[in-house]
């Protein structure tokens, strides 16, 4: 078949380009299951494998930011389910699976919801810390959500007692595992917040598969935690284990006792410390006390306090100096002043008409208006003046003006 139009012709990298283009923009967000095979970790921190069936095998690729957050050690052989997006490597033309997440499978379902949630909550702002509440420094009431015949609660309430026998102690009874467990674990968590006398709440419970902890994975728990206006500590199984419930409460205990220890200051030390600072204070008051009496024994023995009138005699004759300095000052500044008020004076007269006048000057006002007349043509003949003099005025009329 001949080729008439050149156009059509595609190099392998546009090829492989508009491929890529397709995988990608279909195949976004997929699960894959299979088993891992040819795992190798490159010294950058990514991982490479294959996931593979009885039929078929994918080629994937985990960055070393994903692989971080990754729960599960991966290894050959492991059935896992992985969530990723399907790209194309284009220097080779091969596609394969970019991972985001893998669990194993068996949990998979669990650790799915799991995760989702807890993506869901932190959007929210559940997990926000700076709305994390401390825990009160001297609880006087704590309260406990968990269950009455654990050896959790045995165990909190023995730390609790032991450290601080004065707190009390108030427990609301709730079952912790199984069908309906997160609903009476909100509800405890509620009653508490209404009864309204603890300071703070642990909320927990033993060790125990990742079923037996489930209750504190539900969100009707996080939310009951999140609306709690009391400090709520989060205090679920061993220290490896991690629920919901740990990133939404004010303080994660790794340990229900744990929790009791963190939360409850020890009487002993809380003694010892007092005693520390009364100590303290006695020193801090004693040498006041010696830096107050030295400072009184060298008033005493001081000149002037043995010969008080020398004191006040200088005080007196220095109050004698500045008086005299005083009148002397104020009476030259007078000085001053009245000479310069008598050459404003004479600045004055200077200017004053009256030593115009005297000059042999006279002032022409009409009459009887008294206007100043600056020139002929303010007046006619036969109008009345007036002529003001150095001593006295001339009363006439005008006969004749002539123009300027």
């Amino acid at each position: 078949m001949p080729l008439t139009d050149k156009s059509l012709v595609l190099t392998v990298s546009q090829i492989t380009k508009k491929i890529k283009g397709l995988l990608e923009g279909e195949f976004a967000d997929v699960w894959v299951t299979g088993e891992v095979s040819n795992l190798t970790r490159a010294s950058s921190g990514h991982v490479y494998f294959t996931i593979k069936d009885d039929k078929a095998e994918l080629s994937c690729a985990m960055w070393r930011s994903a692989a971080a957050g990754v729960k599960i050690s991966l290894k050959d052989g492991m059935k896992v389910v992985a969530l990723g997006d399907i790209s194309l490597y284009e220097p080779r033309g091969r596609y394969q699976l970019i991972v985001r997440w893998v669990i194993e499978e068996g949990i998979g379902n669990l650790e799915l919801r799991f995760r989702e949630l807890k993506e869901r909550l932190a959007k929210e702002g559940l997990f926000d810390e700076d709305r994390k509440r401390p825990m009160p420094e001297y609880p006087q009431s704590v309260g406990i959500v968990t269950s009455p015949t654990g050896a959790a609660v045995r165990d909190m309430i023995s730390i609790i007692g032991r450290r601080m026998p004065s707190c009390r102690i108030v427990v609301c009874p709730v079952a912790v595992q199984g069908k309906g467990s997160e609903t009476e674990i909100a509800g405890g968590i509620k009653a508490l917040n209404e009864f309204g006398d603890v300071d703070l709440i642990i909320v927990g419970r033993g060790g125990g598969s990742i079923e037996d902890l489930w209750a504190f994975n539900e969100e009707i728990v996080a939310r009951a935690i999140f609306s709690s206006h009391i400090p709520v500590v989060s205090a679920v199984g061993h220290e490896i284990d991690y629920t919901i419930s740990d990133f939404v409460a004010d303080l994660r205990a790794p340990t229900p006792s744990a929790a009791a220890e963190l939360t409850v200051p020890d009487r002993d030390e809380v003694a010892e410390r007092v005693s520390e600072l009364r100590r303290r204070l006695g020193m801090l008051v004693k040498r006041e006390c010696d830096l107050l009496r030295a400072r009184l024994r060298t008033a005493i023995t001081s000149y002037a306090m043995r010969r008080p009138e020398v004191l006040l005699s200088a005080s007196r004759q220095r109050l004698d100096d500045l008086t005299s300095r005083l009148s002397a000052a104020s009476g030259l500044k007078l000085e001053r002043l009245r000479a310069v008020v008598r050459l404003l004076d004479e600045k004055l007269a200077a200017l004053s008409p009256r030593a115009v006048l005297q000059r042999g000057y006279a002032v022409c006002r009409a009459y009887p208006s008294l206007a100043v007349v600056r020139s002929s043509s303010d007046i006619s003949p036969g109008d009345s003046v007036k002529v003001e003099l150095a001593r006295g005025s001339i009363l006439g009329r005008v006969e004749d003006t002539t123009e300027p």
